[in-house]
């Protein structure tokens, strides 16, 4: 098992390290991410950073980029909150029908 405070294979860091990796909390998040911004990149927009395209790849380009935090995304996961529970339990029970 890797210890938390080394980098890992896949080049991601643990969760100690804020910053590294602006705004992402998972990797999924970093996959979507920056397969995104490649596809972008693959399709004619130009990159954020001094590089040259013919020798590195778009997905290194987009890695780079959302490890910069020049990659603008929005976070809309919601979490649901013990309020937001309830509510949802009560809408979603039946009612009875009295007449």
């Amino acid at each position: 098992m890797a210890e938390p405070d080394k980098q890992t294979s896949s080049g991601f860091h643990s969760a100690d390290e804020e910053g590294v990796w602006p705004g992402i909390d998972s990797r999924f998040r970093l996959v979507v991410v920056a397969a995104q911004r490649s596809k972008q990149l693959q399709r004619g927009a130009r990159p954020r950073i001094a590089a040259d395209p013919k020798r590195h790849r778009s997905t290194s380009i987009a890695l780079e980029e959302v490890k910069l935090g020049l990659v603008p995304f929005i976070n809309n996961t919601k979490e649901v909150t013990d309020e937001g529970a309830d509510g949802l339990a009560a809408a979603a029970a039946p009612t009875s029908a009295t007449g």
